[in-house]
C-alpha cells in the first residue's frame, strides 16, 4: 500500500487545538445545558452508549481500510523490524506505562491526586499503554520518510495481534490495580471496536478492489474519508466531555498532572525501538516507524473501551481522553528528533 498523502492533514496537525475547544464546549453543555446529556443517556445498551458507539465506528472504520494484510505475506523478508515493533509494543509498552503511571498517580503526586481517582486514572493510561497506534503511523511514517510497504507491514501485524493480546494484558495490569473488570465486558468491547469494523474494512477493500481496481480503492475511496475519523472523534469528544463537564470544573489540575506520565511514556518508548533498531543495524526508513507505532496509541480504541466498561462520566474514559490531547504535539516532535537523527543510521 503507498501513502500519497503530502503529510499531516489540517485536522491532524491541529488536533490538540480541536480537542481543546471540544472540551471547552462539552464542559459549557454539561454546565448550562444538562439535558443535553440526560437526553443521550437514554439511548444504553448493555452498558454501551449508542450514540458514543456509532461515533466510534464512524473513527475506526476508515483506518481499518487503510490496513492491507496482504502486505503480511513479506513479513519473512526483514523481521528485525517486525521484532522490535512487536517487543516494544506488547512486552515493553503496556507494563511501562503501568510502572511509570503508578509511580506518578501513587507516589510522586500522591498529595494532589486522591487514591480513587490516582486508581481510575491508572486505568485509563493502562488502556492507552495497551492499544498502539495502528493509523496516524502511516501520517508519522510519511513524515519521517518511512518506508511505506514495510510500514504496512508492521501495522498490519500489530493490529492482528491486538485481537489476541489486548484484552489479558488489560485484564491483568487492571487487576493488579485493583480494577475488577469482567472478561465478557472487555471481550465485548474488543468485538465492538476492533473485530467489526476490521472485518468491515476487509470487506470495504475487498469489494472496492474487486469492482473496481486497488488504484483507485487507494487513491479516490480512501481519501473520500479523510476527514471522517477526526469528525467522529471531536463529537464523540464533545459527548464526553459534557458527562464530564462537573469532573473538569472540580479537578482542572488533574488534566496536567494526567498528561506527565503519558508524556514521559511516549518519549521512552519512542527512544527503545528507536535506538534497539539502530543497534540491530536498522535503515532509517524502517527505525523511524517502529519507533512511531509504540510512542502513539491506538486512543481510539482506548476510549471506546474505557466508555463501554467504566462510563462516559468516568475518570477513566477523562485519562484516556488527555492522551488524545497530549498526542499530536509530543508526536510532531518525534517526528522533528527522527528526522534530524537519521544520519545516524546510514
Amino acid at each position: 500500500m503507498k501513502t500519497k498523502s503530502s503529510g499531516i492533514g489540517f485536522f491532524e496537525k491541529y488536533l490538540t487545538v480541536w480537542v481543546i475547544i471540544c472540551m471547552a464546549v462539552g464542559v459549557f453543555i454539561g454546565k448550562f445545558i444538562p439535558a443535553i446529556p440526560g437526553f443521550l443517556n437514554r439511548f444504553e445498551y448493555a452498558n454501551v452508549s449508542v450514540p458514543i458507539a456509532i461515533l466510534i465506528w464512524l473513527m475506526i472504520y476508515p483506518m481499518m481500510m487503510k490496513v492491507d494484510f496482504n502486505s503480511i505475506k513479506n513479513v519473512g523478508k526483514n523481521p528485525k523490524g517486525l521484532f522490535v515493533t512487536w517487543i516494544t509494543n506488547w512486552f515493553i509498552k503496556p507494563f511501562s506505562m503501568f510502572g511509570i503511571a503508578s509511580l506518578f498517580f501513587y507516589v510522586i503526586l500522591k498529595q494532589l491526586i486522591p487514591a480513587e481517582l490516582a486508581r481510575d486514572y491508572l486505568a485509563g493510561a493502562v488502556l492507552l499503554g495497551a492499544a498502539p497506534c495502528t493509523a496516524m503511523v502511516f501520517v508519522w511514517s510519511h513524515l519521517t520518510r518511512g518506508n511505506p510497504a514495510y510500514t504496512v507491514v508492521q501495522v498490519a501485524t500489530n493490529d492482528l495481534i491486538i485481537l489476541i493480546a489486548f484484552v489479558p494484558i488489560v485484564k491483568f495490569l487492571l487487576g493488579v490495580s485493583n480494577v475488577t473488570v469482567p472478561w465478557n465486558t472487555l471481550i465485548l468491547s474488543i468485538i465492538l471496536f476492533v473485530v467489526i469494523p476490521l472485518a468491515g474494512g476487509i470487506i470495504t477493500r475487498v469489494l472496492v478492489t474487486k469492482n473496481k481496481s486497488r488504484e483507485y480503492f487507494e487513491n479516490k475511496f480512501i481519501p473520500k474519508f479523510n476527514n471522517t475519523t477526526i469528525v467522529g472523534l471531536l463529537l464523540t469528544l464533545i459527548i464526553i466531555f459534557s458527562f464530564q463537564g462537573n469532573v473538569i470544573l472540580e479537578n482542572p489540575l488533574h488534566i496536567v498532572l494526567i498528561a506527565i506520565p503519558l508524556i514521559l511514556q511516549t518519549l521512552l518508548i519512542f527512544f527503545i525501538a528507536y535506538f534497539a533498531s539502530k543497534l540491530l543495524k536498522l535503515p532509517h526508513d524502517i527505525a523511524a516507524p517502529a519507533g512511531m507505532i509504540g510512542a502513539s496509541n491506538f486512543f481510539e480504541l482506548a476510549v471506546a473501551v474505557a466508555i463501554a466498561i467504566f462510563g462516559t462520566s468516568s475518570p477513566v474514559a477523562l485519562a484516556t481522553i488527555v492522551g488524545v490531547l497530549v498526542e499530536v504535539p509530543v508526536m510532531l516532535i518525534l517526528v522533528r528528533i527522527a528526522n534530524k537523527t537519521s544520519n545516524w543510521f546510514e
